[in-house]
C-alpha cells in the first residue's frame, strides 16, 4: 500500500477512520499469508511478479495515472520508486519464504523507523532507536540458536526494510508532481521488472484457474483494498494518529501468522516484535509526518 498524502493536521478522529486503516493493515498481512500460500508452486519470485502485475492492473483501473503525465524532472524519481518497489517486494517475499510473517514484517519495518529518526538530535530519540536494536537483536538467530529462524531470512528481511526507506524518500519526490498517481506509475515500473525474475516460475500456471484466482487474492489484499481504505482514512485522520496505529503493523503479521499460516513466536520473538512496535510508536508520537505503508 502507499499513498502521497498526508492526513489531516486535526486532531479529533471518528470510531471508522480508525476502523479502517486497521483494516487497511489487517488487509496487508491478509495478502502476505495467501501469497506464502503460493510458495510451493510459484516461488517467492513468481508470486512477486503475480502480485506486482495485478496490483499494477487494478491501480491501474482506479487511478487512471494517464491523466497526469510525469515531467522529465520527475522522471529519475520515478524511475527509483518503482525499482525501490520491486526491490522491496522481492526481499519481503523471499524473507517471507524463510521466516514467519510477524519476523518477516517487524524486521522490515526497522527501515522506515530509522528514516523517521535521521535528523533527529533530541536525546529522547536515543531510546527509540536503543529499543529498535534491541528488537532486531531479539528477532535474530543469535538471540535463540534454539528457534531455528534462517539467517538469510533475517538478512532479506532487513533489506526490505532499507527498500522501504528509500520507497518513502523517492515516493515523496516523485509524489510532489504526480501525487496518488505515483503508486500506480511505480506498481508498473516493478511489475515490469520482476518479470524476468519471476516469469518462467508464473508461466506453466497462468492458465490455471486456482493459481490466478489466489494471485487476484493476492493482489486485492495487498495493493488495492488497503490503498483504497488508506485513501478514505487519510482525509480524515490526524497525522500523529496515523501514525501511531500504523505503529501495530507487525503486531498484526504476528496475528495473522499465527491465525492464518499457524506460525508460533516464542517469548524472545515476541519481546523483539514488541520491543519494535514500542520504539515506533514513540517515534510516530514526536513525528511531523506519518509513515506510508508499503505498496
Amino acid at each position: 500500500m502507499t499513498s502521497t498524502q498526508t492526513a489531516k493536521p486535526e486532531t479529533h478522529v471518528g470510531a471508522m477512520p480508525v476502523l479502517g486503516l486497521l483494516g487497511a493493515i489487517l488487509s496487508v498481512q491478509v495478502g502476505a499469508a495467501f501469497a506464502k500460500g503460493l510458495f510451493p508452486v510459484l516461488g517467492s519470485e513468481g508470486t512477486t511478479m503475480l502480485r506486482l502485475a495485478i496490483g499494477a492492473l487494478m491501480l491501474a483501473a482506479v487511478l487512471r495515472p494517464w491523466k497526469v503525465l510525469p515531467s522529465r524532472k520527475t522522471l529519475p524519481w520515478l524511475a527509483a520508486y518503482g525499482i525501490t518497489v520491486c526491490a522491496m517486494n522481492m526481499l519481503f517475499y523471499a524473507a517471507l519464504q524463510r521466516i514467519p510473517l510477524g519476523i518477516c514484517v517487524a524486521l522490515e519495518f526497522t527501515g522506515p523507523l530509522f528514516v523517521a529518526m535521521l535528523g533527529s538530535r533530541r536525546l529522547l530519540d536515543l531510546v527509540w532507536v536503543a529499543l529498535a536494536i534491541t528488537g532486531i537483536v531479539l528477532l535474530s538467530p543469535f538471540a535463540d540458536a534454539r528457534s531455528g529462524l534462517d539467517p538469510l531470512g533475517v538478512v532479506l528481511a532487513l533489506a526490505a526494510g532499507a527498500c522501504w526507506g528509500l520507497y518513502i524518500i523517492f515516493a515523496q519526490k516523485a509524489g510532489a508532481e504526480l501525487g496518488v498517481r505515483t503508486s500506480a506509475y511505480g506498481m508498473a515500473i516493478a511489475a515490469v521488472l520482476a518479470l524476468p525474475f519471476g516469469f518462467s516460475a508464473a508461466q506453466p500456471y497462468l492458465a490455471d484457474p486456482h493459481i490466478m484466482a489466489g494471485a487476484a487474492v493476492v493482489g486485492l489484499f495487498s495493493s488495492a483494498l488497503p490503498f483504497y481504505l488508506e485513501m478514505l482514512v487519510l482525509a480524515r485522520m490526524p497525522a500523529k494518529v496515523y501514525g501511531m496505529l500504523v505503529c501495530l503493523e507487525p503486531a498484526g503479521g504476528a496475528l495473522t501468522g499465527f491465525l492464518f499460516l499457524h506460525e508460533k513466536l516464542n517469548l524472545l520473538q515476541c519481546a523483539g516484535v514488541a520491543a519494535v512496535i514500542a520504539a515506533a510508536f514513540g517515534t510516530a508520537v514526536a513525528a511531523r509526518r506519518p509513515v506510508s505503508l508499503p505498496a
